[in-house]
């Protein structure tokens, strides 16, 4: 048995902190006692009040050192009662020895004064520690929670250290990979990404050919499994064109499937071009978070497939319009409608300064690692305006980054925003379609009507 629990027993045994039952018969039983055992050793003085030392107050001591006063001025009292029955009666008040019943009644109330005095500081420091055992035992158990938490949070972060932005970056990389003659151009690199941001283990994307999946033509992540194109979730996503999974309820089929999850490879218009078969991943993995990122990167791989009619939309209005910037226009457009994704559009528009003729390069240069941008010619070919498309940004990364920019021009110009002739505008993205958004934000810059009398003298 622990000690403190042991010593907190007989301490409350040797002085209890309620008076109860026990206590009258202690007033009754141990002055008795100690008189009678006073009988037994010295019959000729029981109360030993002419011997050295009055022994028989030692059981209103104990009394009033376990109870207090009340209960040691009793235990007092009945050692007197006894000794009036057993001597005292008869003989009068002359005889009582007041000195000897003085001494001992003042002797138990100072003891009695000392053990209420200690008894309270007892209780209030007891008082006290039981709210710190109950403090730290509260502070243990959110420590380990904590703990816990933290664990699980760290493994996550093992297992996927990555967030949507590190994952559209690695996206951006496969752009270009694309070889003659592939399907699925640099399909085993997006599988490497899948693996590493959303936690799949084996997985299979296969091409579509006149609608059906060509399982002979299957680039696989992991070891080789057994593409079934009949299988009741590849069935249900080539009929629902969204990503399918072993959870869905509505699915009674599902418990069927040897899949996890099975989600189409689209791009913004809505084209399938292949299907994506997840065959293992963790438990905990498939939750809407990983569910969701795998649903991005599909589509943004859908897109990349599709690049060339997507950027084509664009450039065949506006010809000087960078790829790169069409395509994210187009991606983030889609990503907005089908995820929810925020993501903005900033223009900034530069009045005609000879003095400051490189500043529209320079601000072009100071645009964030995702951004794409594009610096819009106007007349002469001079830069009239800057567009920059901001993924995964609300307002208040515009905000930031017209900051950012404000101070980088006070500190290499001197200037601020309005005395450079820089004039900002933001848009959402997603709101309209890429062509009619263009056009607003060309028209709002005043440079539409510019580029079209280049296309026209071109």
């Amino acid at each position: 048995m622990p000690l403190r629990p042991l010593f907190g027993r007989l301490r409350r045994l040797l002085a209890p902190y309620r008076v109860g039952y026990s206590a009258a018969v202690e007033i009754l039983l141990l002055p008795g006692v100690a008189v009678a055992l006073g009988v037994w050793l010295n019959p000729a003085d029981p109360f030993f009040a002419r011997e050295e030392f009055p022994w028989i107050w030692l059981a209103p001591l104990v009394l009033a050192l376990r109870y207090g006063p009340m209960v040691g001025l009793l235990g007092a009292a009945m050692v007197f009662l006894l000794w009036f029955g057993l001597i005292g009666y008869g003989t009068g008040w002359n005889a009582l020895p007041k000195s000897y019943f003085l001494g001992g009644l003042i002797t138990v109330m100072l003891a009695a004064e000392f053990s209420s005095v200690w008894r309270g500081r007892v209780r209030r420091a007891e008082s006290m520690q039981d709210y710190l055992d109950e403090r730290l035992d509260g502070l243990t158990r959110n420590h380990y929670l904590l703990r816990l938490s933290h664990d699980r949070l760290e493994q996550e972060l093992l297992s996927r250290p990555v967030s949507m932005r590190d994952a559209l970056t690695g996206l951006r990389a496969l752009v270009g990979q694309a070889q003659a003659g592939q399907a699925l151009p640099a399909a085993s690199e997006f599988l490497r990404l899948t693996a590493q941001y959303c936690q799949v283990d084996r997985a299979a994307l296969v091409p579509l050919r006149n609608g059906k999946p060509s399982a002979a033509e299957a680039v696989f992540l992991g070891e080789a499994f057994e593409v079934v194109v009949d299988d009741p979730l590849v069935r249900h996503a080539e009929r629902v064109r969204v990503l399918v999974h072993v959870a869905i309820e509505s699915l009674p089929e599902r418990l069927d499937s040897r899949y996890i999850a099975v989600a189409p490879v689209s791009d913004a218009r809505g084209e399938v071009h292949a299907l994506m078969l997840v065959h293992a991943m963790p438990f905990f993995a498939l939750q809407e978070e990983t569910l969701q990122m795998l649903n991005l990167m599909l589509g943004f791989y859908g897109d990349d497939l599709s690049s060339t009619q997507l950027v084509s939309e664009l450039t065949r209005i506006w010809p000087d319009c960078p790829q790169p910037f069409a395509l994210e226009l187009q991606r983030l457009i889609r990503l907005r409608v089908e995820s929810a994704v925020p993501s903005m559009l900033v223009a900034l528009s530069f009045a005609p300064n000879p003095d400051q003729s490189d500043l529209p390069e320079a601000v072009a240069r100071q645009r964030r690692a995702l951004d794409v941008s594009w610096l819009v010619r106007g007349a002469l070919d001079q830069p009239s305006a800057l567009l920059v498309v901001m993924p995964l940004a609300g307002s208040e990364a515009v905000d930031g980054y017209l900051a950012r920019l404000s101070r980088w021009i006070e500190n290499d110009r001197g200037i601020g925003l309005d005395a450079a002739g820089i004039r900002s505008r933001s848009w959402r993205i997603g709101d309209a379609a890429a062509s009619e958004l263009l056009a607003h934000v060309l028209e709002a810059c005043d440079v539409a009507d510019q580029a079209r009398d280049l296309r026209r003298s071109a």
